[in-house]
């Protein structure tokens, strides 16, 4: 049995195929209102922050995966998600369940130094520092030999269906309904995105490797990154029209925030578009080198050709 937490997300959605297709159809999907994905999805209902509920749903897995995710809010990261780690935890070490963790690069220093597996956490920001504690609590089990686990960590999302992310909303989402771009904060830094299905095979494949557990991986990315401006010029050539785009800058960001909480939540975030972001994901290609990446330009012809 393969268990998603988390289980209505894009990321979990396109995992579940992943086991589907090429792992088992022995299937849990787990969140507080499950929808299957196949006919063969065993469904349970639970909420994470319920210690009984949580071990309710894990019991007999094999491999569990946390794929967690909560709206921009601040106040809700702090008070939830350190409770959904710690009960996830306990009952993958009750239940003697290996855990695979689906993270993020929040944690990571606001700056264009390349990131590896080895960066270290400098969080700056209330979502960065409950993303760095929950993070460290799981390495510190790890480490401790109290749990089988292994983290993968992604960048920024692109990808189909309800993929979220500033990118997919503010750019490719808007080509593909003809309208003009915007682009967060600059169009000349480099962007490391990740393919939504490209991150999910790559956990279900960890997830389902002995040798991948006690380590953290970066999940696979094209290693040809792209500025927005050159991602709206491939988005130009696929569409076969010139597509012009608007820079909104933090300013606008911070104006916005003041009447739309949600914009309010994205200014954490807006720091990490001032200069390149380089993801490097070298490790999980050298272990799998034969794992296919989609490339951002076979990725961006997808989204705006709808």
């Amino acid at each position: 049995m393969q268990t998603a937490l988390g289980a209505n997300g894009q990321i979990a959605e396109e995992l579940t195929r992943e086991l589907h297709r090429n792992v088992t159809h022995d299937i849990r999907l787990v969140s507080r209102h499950p929808r299957a994905v196949h006919e063969t999805d065993e469904l349970v209902s639970a909420d994470l922050r319920d210690t009984r509920a949580t071990a309710d749903a894990v019991a007999g897995s094999d491999v569990v995966y946390l794929t967690v995710g909560l709206p921009m809010d601040s106040a809700m990261w702090q008070e939830q998600f350190p409770v959904m780690m710690g009960n996830v935890i306990a009952v993958c070490r009750q239940h003697h369940c290996r855990l695979v963790f689906f993270d993020n690069t929040y944690m990571y220093p606001r700056t264009a130094a390349p990131q590896t597996e080895q960066t270290p956490f400098e969080p700056v920001g209330p979502k960065a520092r409950v993303r760095a504690h929950i993070t460290t609590m799981l390495l510190d089990q790890m480490g401790a030999g109290n749990l089988e686990a292994l983290i993968c960590r992604a960048p920024e999302f692109y990808g189909p269906g309800r993929t979220q992310s500033l990118t997919n909303s503010m750019v490719f989402g808007r080509i593909a309904k003809g309208r003009r771009p915007m682009v967060p904060v600059s169009a000349h830094t480099r962007r490391t995105l990740i393919w939504t299905p490209d991150a999910s095979r790559a956990m279900a494949l960890l997830g389902n490797t002995p040798d991948a557990y006690a380590q953290t991986w970066h999940l696979p990315c094209d290693p040809d990154r792209l500025t927005y401006r050159g991602m709206i010029a491939v988005a130009s050539a696929a569409v076969g029209r010139r597509i012009g785009y608007t820079t909104v800058p933090t300013l606008a960001f911070r104006i916005g925030g003041l009447l739309n909480p949600t914009v309010r939540e994205v200014e954490e975030l807006l720091p990490r578009y001032r200069q390149d972001n380089i993801f490097d994901s070298s490790k999980f290609m050298s272990r799998f080198p034969d794992f296919p990446v989609t490339s951002y330009r076979q990725g961006i012809q997808q989204l705006v050709e709808g």
